[in-house]
C-alpha cells in the first residue's frame, strides 16, 4: 500500500487470459534505441540528443552518471545510489522493489495500529500486524517501485542509465512478471486480512485495490500524474502515510472522519518529503516534458515549497491537537519538528542534489517519530 507506503496499482481479474496488462504495451512512438532487449542481458544504450524531439534538450553523456566502480553491495540490496553493479538476477530483482522505501508503509501501518486504540501485544494481533506491514511494504511499495521503474526506463536511461531496467541487467518478461507477482500477493494480503479480522466489508482489501490503482496511474500513461508536480506529489504522499496508516487503523478498530482529515493533511508533507526525490532527475524530467515542481519553477523556489509543505503541515497538526485538549502531544510534535528545521536548513537548503541522502537521514525520522506522537494523540 503507501507508494507506500498500500499502495500501489491496478485491479486485478480473476482470468489473466482475458485481461492483458497495459504494462506489456509498448509505446509506438519510442525510439528503437530505447527498447529493452528482450533477453535482458543486452546493453541499453544512453538516449542521444539528436535521435528524438522529446529528448532535444538532454545531453549525449551525462558526465558522473555511471556507478562507482567499488560500489556498495548494501546499497544495491536497499536501491539507492551508490549500488554495486550485480548480475544475480534475485539481488537485481530486490534492487527494483527498493527496500530503502518500505519503512514509511510499515510505519503507518504501525500508526494506524496505535491510533486505533484496540491493538493489543498479543501473539494474533503482532502476527495480523506483520502481514498487514509485508503487505504494504515488500508487496505493495515493492510493486509500485517495479512499476514506476517500468515506466521510467526512458527517463533512466538518461539520468541513471546503470540502473537494471534501462541497463539491460534485467529482462522485459522478468520484470513484468515481478510487477504482477508483487500486486497479487498484496491484494491476496488484504483479503486474507480481512477473513482474519472478521470484516463484514473487505475495506484491507479494497484501500489495497486503490492504493494499486493510484500507483499504477502515478506512473503510467496516460493519467501519468507524475507529470504535474503538485497531483503527482500529493498522490505520492497519500500513498506513503494516509493508506498504510487506514490499513492498520482498520485491521484494528474503525476508521473516522477525523483520522481521515488529519492523515490527508499529512499527505501535504508527503508532497514535501516526495519533492526531495525530484530534484536529482531535473535533467531527464525536463528532456521529456515531465513538470515536476524543480522543473516548473527552479530548484530554489522548489527547494522552499518543499520545506514549506513539510513543516506548515506538522504545525498546523500540531495546532489541531492543541485545540483539541492534547497540550503534551501537540509539545511533542513541536518540538520534533524543531530538528527537521536545522537539517533542512544544513543539508537541504544548501544543495538539495549533493546532500539529498543526508538530509533524509537526519530529518526523517524526526517526522516518522511526529506521525506516531500524532497517532496516540488521536488514540485517547
Amino acid at each position: 500500500m503507501a507508494a507506500a507506503h498500500l499502495l500501489a496499482a491496478s485491479t486485478s481479474s480473476s482470468s489473466t487470459a482475458a485481461f492483458r496488462p497495459p504494462l506489456r504495451l509498448r509505446s509506438p512512438t519510442h525510439p528503437p534505441h530505447l527498447r529493452l532487449n528482450r533477453n535482458g542481458r543486452g546493453p541499453f544504450p544512453v538516449v542521444r540528443a539528436a535521435e528524438t524531439d522529446a529528448t532535444k534538450d538532454a545531453k549525449p553523456k551525462v558526465p558522473g552518471k555511471a556507478p562507482a566502480p567499488d560500489g556498495s553491495s548494501f546499497n544495491q540490496l536497499l536501491g539507492i545510489k551508490g549500488a554495486k553493479q550485480e548480475t544475480d538476477i534475485w539481488k537485481i530483482r530486490l534492487q527494483l522493489t527498493k527496500p530503502v522505501t518500505w519503512p514509511p508503509l510499515v510505519w503507518g501501518v504501525l500508526c494506524g495500529a496505535a491510533a486505533s486504540g484496540n491493538f493489543h501485544w498479543t501473539v494474533e494481533d503482532v502476527a495480523k500486524s506483520i502481514v498487514c506491514m509485508i503487505m504494504s511494504g515488500p508487496c505493495l511499495t515493492g510493486y509500485t517501485q517495479t512499476i514506476n521503474d517500468w515506466y521510467d526506463r526512458d527517463i533512466d536511461a538518461i539520468n541513471e542509465p546503470y540502473r537494471p531496467i534501462p541497463s539491460g541487467a534485467i529482462s522485459e518478461n522478468d520484470v513484468i512478471t515481478q510487477i504482477w507477482v508483487l500486486l497479487l500477493a498484496g491484494l491476496g494480503l488484504g483479503a486474507l486480512l480481512d477473513v482474519w479480522a472478521g470484516h463484514d466489508f473487505p475495506i484491507v482489501f479494497y484501500l489495497a485495490v486503490g492504493g494499486s490503482l493510484l500507483s499504477y496511474i502515478y506512473s503510467a500513461p496516460p493519467l501519468k500524474l507524475k507529470q504535474n508536480g503538485w497531483i503527482g506529489n500529493f498522490a505520492l504522499g497519500a500513498s506513503y502515510i494516509s493508506l498504510p496508516w487506514w490499513a492498520g487503523q482498520a485491521l484494528f478498530g474503525t476508521l473516522t472522519p477525523d483520522i481521515v482529515v488529519l492523515t490527508t493533511l499529512y499527505s501535504i508533507a508527503g508532497l514535501g518529503i516526495a519533492i526531495v526525490n525530484d530534484f536529482k532527475s531535473i535533467e531527464g524530467d525536463r528532456a521529456l516534458g515531465l513538470q515536476s515542481l524543480p522543473v516548473a519553477f527552479g530548484m530554489e523556489t522548489a527547494k522552499w515549497i518543499c520545506v514549506g509543505a513539510i513543516d506548515i503541515t506538522q504545525l498546523s497538526v500540531a495546532g489541531y491537537l492543541l485545540s483539541t485538549g492534547k497540550l503534551y502531544y501537540a509539545l511533542a510534535l513541536l518540538g520534533l519538528t524543531i530538528p527537521q528545521v536545522v537539517f533542512q536548513f544544513q543539508y537541504f537548503l544548501k544543495d538539495p542534489v549533493k546532500y539529498d541522502v543526508k538530509y533524509q537521514a537526519s530529518a526523517q525520522p524526526f517526522f516518522v517519530l511526529g506521525l506516531l506522537v500524532t497517532a496516540l494523540a488521536t488514540s485517547h
